[in-house]
């Protein structure tokens, strides 16, 4: 009650230094760290399940279509930029200050015990769980020089003068393995959050035989950096001007595609163009940019014709695959065509077949026999609003279906060379050709080369930890009336490793002066 009265606080209670101190000590503890990485590994799984609109704006669409319950609660929690929302940010953060607050004290703390000499004899060595004894006939003088010839790798104790023991220790490197381990994650987090800043990625589809340059307007989807501006692009251009692929024949696997390559030539600045063979997992390299090729698939040429007899559409359109058979889906939008906008959305089959069962699907991914099934709208396409529309959706707001005059489904189901008019005059579709299209990830990652070495870092650092066997060991001689009396003990520092082989080595080397003197005359 007295404390209180003079205190002014009641007992236990905490001044705002008291409490930023302890909370302090909370967040940069191990514990805390590791419940943290935790979190942001169970933080980055939405990321790997959900679409993400900077990833694959048309998947997140579809899902956006599929699940209009779950959309608005996913939307007010960011799942749909889920390394973009400010609650991973935190944990990215508080993680980053608890490794700092977690390494920098055992930093201060290894560099005094490197200082420091290993610690004094300790007065009974026979208590320790590795020790043993044996009777000499030399001089304790001679037991201790042969001792620490013995012990040459470890550091040894500068005893004062007339000092009866050897102190000796060695692994001191385990502990800056651990600290290494600690220091790499860092180095690992600080490389992803400059590519974050620092570069971007972006996506192309590009037909074969078309080509791009290096500029915003021919990215389908673009997500820079907070950092990045448009002029740190890389100035090149790049045409794919053949595309291979090979196709399982037999198997399980019979109808998917084994390998493909993509054959491109390209030139940066006004450098003479120059030919690279693009394949999956050998990406092409200009400047600090890396182009990748990851996919592939079909793109229909179709033309559609509209009421007047006009051309209103025509040209390859790329229709994204389903499946590992490349049953894909696509739209066609002719916001030309008079007197009603015209509309189709459907399918492509590369290698056609039906049964009763299924109904239409694709047997194979080459294009043995390639067909197209869609359905046709007519009406106002949503394109002249001035809102941006993805070319993979077709808006139908404000479009009707058309039917056959009996009043069941019409379809489009058109094979290569095929055309077919469309009900009420509306006009005539044509499937005139098949191409092929590649998709292209582009992207600068300035701090890649950072995070691998954080990386091979960890590596070493977790290599030094699991090898490196701390020991501390000890030799006392002393003469009495029987002889000297020579103890040695070996303290394992790490637990679990058996010290006693070396412990059995070292009395051994001690108890052999020809063979050591013989050895140090050598």
């Amino acid at each position: 009650m007295a404390e209180e009265q003079e205190t002014g606080r009641r007992s236990g209670e905490l001044t705002l230094v008291e409490l930023l101190r302890w909370s302090w000590r909370q967040l940069t503890s191990m514990r805390t760290a590791l419940i943290l990485l935790l979190l942001l590994a169970l933080a980055a799984i939405p990321g790997s399940v959900i679409p993400q609109a900077k990833v694959d704006a048309l998947k997140t669409s579809q899902w956006r279509e599929a699940h209009p319950d779950l959309t608005p609660v996913y939307d007010r929690l960011g799942l749909f930029d889920v390394y973009g929302t400010p609650w991973f940010a935190a944990i990215y953060l508080l993680l980053t200050i608890s490794l700092v607050g977690c390494f920098v004290p055992r930093i201060v703390v290894y560099t005094r015990a490197l200082r420091a000499q290993p610690p004094a004899t300790p007065r009974r060595l026979d208590r320790l769980p590795d020790h043993a004894a044996y009777r000499t006939d030399e001089a304790p003088e001679d037991v201790l020089a042969r001792a620490r010839t013995s012990l040459r790798g470890h550091r040894q104790r500068a005893d004062e003068p007339g000092s009866d023991s050897v102190a000796a220790e060695r692994g001191y490197l385990r502990e800056a393995g651990n600290l290494l381990f600690h220091v790499s994650v860092l180095v690992v987090m600080a490389g992803f959050a400059v590519g974050s800043l620092l570069g971007y990625q972006g996506g192309v589809i590009v037909v074969v035989g078309n080509g791009m340059s290096n500029n915003l307007t021919q990215y389908d989807d673009f997500n820079p950096g907070s950092l990045f501006g448009e002029e740190d692009l890389d100035d090149f251009y790049l045409d794919i001007e053949d595309f291979d692929v090979e196709w399982m024949t037999s198997g399980p696997a019979q109808g998917q595609a084994r390998k493909f390559v993509s054959h491109v030539s390209y030139a940066e600045g006004v450098e003479e163009p120059q030919e690279f063979d693009l394949r999956v997992n050998h990406p092409l390299t200009i400047g600090d940019t890396g182009i990748f090729l990851i996919g592939h698939g079909y793109a229909p040429v179709i033309t559609v014709r509209d009421g007047n007899g006009d051309i209103a559409y025509s040209g390859p359109t790329v229709f994204l695959p389903e499946d590992q058979s490349f049953q894909s889906i696509g739209v066609v939008k002719a916001p030309d065509a008079r007197p009603q906008q015209i509309g189709l959305e459907g399918w492509l089959f590369p290698t056609y077949a039906f049964t009763e069962e299924t109904g239409p699907f694709s047997v194979f991914g080459d294009a043995k026999n390639p067909v197209i099934s869609m359905q046709a709208y007519v009406g106002d396409l949503g394109m002249d609003t001035g809102a941006p529309q993805s070319v993979y959706l077709l808006d139908k707001t404000g479009t009707e279906l058309l039917e056959n005059p009996d009043g069941s489904m019409f379809r489009v189901d058109l094979a290569l060379g095929d055309s077919v008019d469309l009900p009420n005059g509306a006009g005539s579709v044509t499937f005139e050709g098949l191409e092929r299209w590649n998709k292209l990830q582009i992207s600068q990652t300035p701090g890649r080369w950072l995070a691998l070495s954080g990386v091979v870092l960890a590596l070493v650092g977790l290599l030094g930890s699991l090898f490196i066997r701390p020991r501390r060991t000890w030799v006392r001689a002393r003469a009495d009336e029987q002889g000297t009396l020579v103890e040695v003990a070996v303290l394992d520092r790490a637990g679990g490793d058996d010290v006693s082989a070396g412990l059995a080595d070292l009395v051994a080397d001690l108890q052999r002066p020809d063979a050591q003197d013989s050895e140090e005359t050598r």
